[in-house]
């Protein structure tokens, strides 16, 4: 059996969902009393990609009232990043998430990015693969149109995007199961490095196809 772990860091403001995603994507479970994070919480995702392969994903959910301290000055500013350059440290790939019904959450993203792509890097000093997803798809009062997200993921250089529901349960695991596969493809001699134009729309969308399981590609998961 291999083995093989990966980091990967949750990033995005405050309630946007990323606590209440990792315990419905690892737990399975959901409940919308969660305590806000604060600092850095883990939790641990085994994936059976076949049966002679594991790949455990360790999710490093990273407060978003981090992001605060920008509001702070210079002094808050230099806070911010000694903080996030310890949390991001040895990451893989990373999620930023952002709020459908808060455009000023969608707003900074671009800040996450950057700030990530700033202080962590593959082993050729490439930016670490990230996915932007849209959390709370299931609210009727959305103020962040798909066209917009569709720019910001070209703008900035996410490998794709999604709109997903943790409440509801929807594209949870979807783009999980792409990243693992754009990280193995990044990680492993493949003559590719990329998986991106075989899961995604022309729009960057994650389009995982029907036959995308189980008994081929990907996932078992635990």
């Amino acid at each position: 059996m291999t083995e093989k772990l990966f980091k990967v860091i949750l990033v995005g403001d405050s309630l946007v969902g990323k606590t209440a995603f990792v315990q419905r994507y690892v737990h399975s479970r959901f409940d919308e009393n969660y305590k806000v994070t604060v600092g850095v919480d883990f939790a641990l995702k085994k994936i059976q990609r076949s049966e002679d392969e594991l790949i455990r994903i360790q999710l490093w959910d990273i407060a978003g009232g981090c992001s605060a301290l920008f509001s702070d000055g210079y002094n808050g500013q230099e806070r911010f990043s000694s903080l996030t350059r310890v949390y991001y440290k040895d990451a893989s790939a990373c999620v930023i998430m952002f709020d459908l019904t808060s455009p000023k959450t969608f707003k900074s993203v671009v800040r996450w990015k950057n700030d990530v792509d700033s202080k962590v890097f593959l082993r050729d000093m490439s930016p670490v693969p990230c996915l932007l997803l849209a959390n709370k798809s299931d609210r009727d009062d959305q103020r962040v149109t798909e066209e917009e997200i569709k720019q910001m993921s070209q703008d900035h250089n996410f490998v794709g995007w999604s709109k997903i529901s943790v409440k509801d349960n929807v594209n949870v695991e979807e783009p999980m199961l792409f990243l693992v596969e754009e990280i193995l493809a990044r990680h492993q001699s493949r003559g590719r490095g990329s998986i991106i134009a075989e899961f995604t729309d022309d729009d960057g969308r994650i389009k995982l196809p029907h036959s995308y399981d189980k008994q081929s590609k990907c996932c078992w998961l635990l």
